[in-house]
């Protein structure tokens, strides 16, 4: 039984990427739209006390924008979902594309080449300046400075 559950799991890891099961009831697992898309009725139509209309058209009211919301967004899904995924494939594809093949390899070379450059600048700091504020220090280090109140 047992072995039987880890070789289960074993065919499982070794599935390919693109063919995972997909979860159908948790269809936002890291919660990226959890603040922007959650709108009820409650959100947008509110009568303050005092300002009622008719139970039924409050009724009718709520039934209307909860299932119109509803089959819209499931309407225009099904049309634009998936040519909208194409896009939005192709989009990251062409990004991952470009930092792969072109972004990270201009910064590695980038700062390979600046290593060389910046060897260079430091013994040109080192050469010049460092004598320069050195005497500097020294002629500078005697100063003393007191602070007197006068009445």
């Amino acid at each position: 039984m047992a072995e039987e559950h880890s070789e289960l799991q074993e065919r499982i890891l070794s599935k390919d990427l693109l063919t995972k099961e997909i979860d159908l009831v948790n269809r936002d697992p890291k919660h990226i739209n959890e603040d922007v898309v959650k709108v009820d009725f409650e959100d947008v139509i509110a009568e303050p006390v005092g300002t009622y209309s008719f139970d039924g058209v409050w009724k009718s009211s709520y039934t209307t924008f909860t299932v119109s919301k509803y089959w819209c967004y499931r309407l225009l899904s099904a049309l634009l979902g998936v040519p909208l995924a194409v896009l939005w494939g192709f989009l990251f594809a062409l990004i991952s594309f470009c930092h792969i093949w072109a972004v990270v390899p201009c910064i590695k070379s980038y700062l390979i080449e600046i290593q060389c450059v910046s060897r260079i600048y430091s013994l040109c700091i080192h050469t010049f300046c460092d004598p320069l504020f050195e005497a500097l220090s020294r002629i500078c280090s005697n100063i003393r400075v007191a602070v007197r109140k006068e009445i």
